[in-house]
Parts: C-alpha cells; sequence; structure tokens
C-alpha cells in the first residue's frame, strides 16, 4: 500500500530530478549557445558552494541529531540527496549578475542552502524550512551588493532569430507545465500568480495611468516564465492545498504590484521572500495556537473531587 507520504517523496524525487536535468541542459546551452552573459566560472563556483555546504550541514545535523547521514547508503543516494544543492546552484549563477565576481554568486549560494537549516517553522511533528532558497539567496545578496543585479532578460535569447525566439519559451512552458502537473501539483497557484500579475497590471494603469504595454511587458520575457514555472512552484516552500496555493501566488503578484508602485526593481525576487516570510509567520502562529490549547488542562474544582 503506497501512503501520502511515500507518494510525496516518490514524486518529489522524479520532480527534482526532471528539474536538475532541465536546469542542468538549459545552462549548458544558454553558455554555448543562447548568450549567456556570465563566465563558465560563475556556475562552477556555484554548484561547488551548493554542494560543499549542503554537505558539511547534512553531516553536523545527522552528528547532533545521532541519525545517519541522508546522503549515506551507496551513489544513487548521495547524487539524489544532492539534486536540490545542484538546482539551487545552477539557478542562483544563472539569473544573478555579479560581472566578472565569483564571490557573490559563492555568497548567494551559500546563503540559500544555509537558510534552509535556520529558517524552519513548525509543521505537525518536525519542522520545515519556509523560504524560497534560491530566491532568498539572490534576495538577500542583491540586498547587500547595490552593484549585482539580475541578469539580462535578453541573454536567454540573445542569439536566437525568427521562429527560434518562440520556441524556447514554449518548451520551457510545456516542460513546465507538465513537471507542475504530474510531480509538484502547484498549477493552482501558477494560475493564481499569473491572473494576479494581470490584474496588477490593469489595475495600475487603470488608478495610476500606468502604460498597459508597459505593466504587461513582463509577462513575454524567458525570465517570468522561468520564474513562474520553477521558482514560485518550489514545493518546498509553498502550500499543498489548492486553495492555499491561490492566495499564496495572488499575493506574490499583489506584493510585485505594491513594489512597481514604489519604485523598487526586482519586484519577482523580493514579493516572493516577503510573502515566504509571512507564510513562515502564518505557520509560526498556527503551532503556537495549537501548543497553546494542548496545553490547556482543565482543573477540577472541589464539588468535582469530592464526587470522584
Amino acid at each position: 500500500m503506497i501512503t501520502n507520504n511515500n507518494w510525496y517523496k516518490t514524486n518529489r524525487l522524479a520532480g527534482l530530478r526532471r528539474f536538475a536535468i532541465a536546469i542542468t541542459i538549459l545552462n549548458l546551452l544558454g553558455h554555448t549557445i543562447l548568450g549567456f552573459e556570465q563566465s563558465w566560472a560563475q556556475p562552477l563556483i556555484a554548484l561547488v558552494t551548493a554542494y560543499s555546504t549542503e554537505l558539511i550541514l547534512e553531516i553536523i545535523d545527522a552528528k547532533l541529531n545521532q541519525r545517519p547521514q541522508h546522503f549515506a547508503g551507496g551513489l544513487q543516494n548521495f547524487i539524489d540527496f544532492l539534486l536540490p544543492a545542484h538546482i539551487t546552484g545552477l539557478a542562483v549563477a544563472m539569473l544573478l549578475y555579479a560581472n566578472d565576481q565569483l564571490f557573490p554568486i559563492a555568497f548567494a549560494t551559500a546563503t540559500a542552502i544555509g537558510s534552509k537549516a535556520i529558517f524552519r517553522a513548525p509543521v505537525n511533528k518536525g519542522t520545515r524550512h519556509f523560504l524560497n532558497p534560491s530566491n532568498f539567496g539572490i534576495t538577500f545578496t542583491l540586498l547587500l551588493f547595490p552593484w549585482v543585479g539580475i541578469a539580462p532578460p535578453y541573454q536567454f535569447t540573445e542569439n536566437l532569430d525568427g521562429i527560434a525566439d518562440w520556441i524556447l519559451p514554449i518548451i520551457i512552458v510545456i516542460s513546465g507545465t507538465f513537471l507542475n502537473a504530474k510531480f509538484t501539483q502547484r498549477l493552482p497557484l501558477i494560475a493564481a500568480w499569473v491572473g494576479g500579475f494581470i490584474i496588477q497590471a490593469f489595475l495600475r494603469s487603470l488608478i495610476f495611468g500606468t502604460p498597459i504595454t508597459a505593466a504587461l511587458m513582463p509577462i513575454t520575457s524567458v525570465g517570468f516564465v522561468l520564474f513562474t514555472f520553477y521558482m514560485v512552484t518550489d514545493p518546498g516552500t509553498s502550500p499543498i492545498k489548492p486553495k492555499d496555493q491561490v492566495i499564496f501566488g495572488a499575493a506574490v503578484a499583489a506584493g510585485y504590484g505594491i513594489l512597481m508602485l514604489s519604485h523598487i526593481v526586482f519586484g519577482f525576487f523580493f514579493s516572493l521572500t516577503a510573502v515566504c516570510l509571512l507564510r513562515g509567520l502564518i505557520l509560526y502562529s498556527q503551532a503556537w495556537t495549537a501548543k497553546t490549547t494542548a496545553a490547556r488542562v482543565t482543573i477540577p474544582t472541589p464539588a468535582t473531587v469530592a464526587e470522584i
């Protein structure tokens, strides 16, 4: 009999494997064909940092909790353990632009991996990290290093012409839809995020006079497609229930609209980080409320004691 927990683990692992393959292929194509402007050294340093940070934290945690290391048990288990770190490292190196500097990329990657160990909220009988790792690493680095920016959107199709400009985003949309429908089950979140983005664009245009073409322009970029299908839908840091997914996606869109009205750049990343932080506070609040309720006991009155 397959339990819900086993089903989740199986689908999560299958999704991680496919996601890791997809982002690896995209990076290889990006640095050889598409026109990525980062150096080859940056994804390499990101991967080294991601792997080493993940392994060190796991060794420390396993020792403190006196349990077996999760990467033990053979080569396949070792590779599967490093899949999240692999994805995070390549995402950070692909989306950040730090000129020819390597330290900001390594810093962002280490921050992303480390956030999973530091920012954890109580869920059921355990804890769960609530900050989207790669997004938080990127956000924190952008705030700490003002001269670091986001990779230019045109780099994903810089060397493509004609119909090829359409083929790449179509492939990403199709593969992303498949992964999120079959493995992460985050299609309600995607619909809420995209729908909310369109709504906030029209509201900004209607109320504040923002040109509607400019407000909707980001939706045509490959960066938007990647964020939609491969970042905001992170199953580890987004809700499971469809209703909660809709609220989560709509909140990210609303946050983006507020940031744009405030003339704050990098709205995608900052908004997602803010919503993840808010969700973490809600998880803490729910855990505290449940603990407080469970701790309440009925103290017998004297009459009750006498009756006993």
